[in-house]
Parts: C-alpha cells; sequence; structure tokens
C-alpha cells in the first residue's frame, strides 16, 4: 500500500515538474477561480444574514423570504 501511494506521489511529482506551458494554464485557472470566489463574492453576493434588519432569528427571516418569493408578495 506504502509502495503503491509513493509511486502515484512521484508519478505527479515528476509531471508537473516536468511542465512548461502546464505551469502557465494552471496559474490561469487559479487567478480565474481566485476572481470568481473572492472578488465575485465581495460585490454580487452580499451576506444579508449578518444585518441589523434580519435581527437574531436568521432562521425565520430565511423562511419569510423563501415564502414571499414563491407566492410573490413583498419582503
Amino acid at each position: 500500500m506504502k509502495n503503491t501511494v509513493l509511486k502515484i506521489w512521484r508519478f505527479y511529482v515528476d509531471g508537473f515538474r516536468g511542465m512548461t506551458l502546464g505551469r502557465t494554464l494552471w496559474f490561469i485557472i487559479l487567478v480565474k477561480l481566485f476572481i470568481m470566489f473572492f472578488i465575485l463574492r465581495l460585490f454580487f453576493f452580499p451576506n444579508y444574514l449578518n444585518t441589523p434588519a434580519v435581527g437574531g432569528d436568521k432562521e425565520e427571516y430565511v423562511g419569510r423570504e423563501l415564502i414571499h418569493r414563491a407566492i410573490g408578495g413583498p419582503p
């Protein structure tokens, strides 16, 4: 078991060590993930549950919002 895990580890280490174009592509992928999950979240997905309008009971607020959005009524 230990020998198999060691062979798999060496396979991936050697593969990443020999990359030239792949490193650039991995860098681009990581930058895009950072933008999607950290930058866009700050601007387009604010945390409404920690605002003073919600108060202390977050479960009731979420329930009310789901019901109002389902029936199309005002919040």
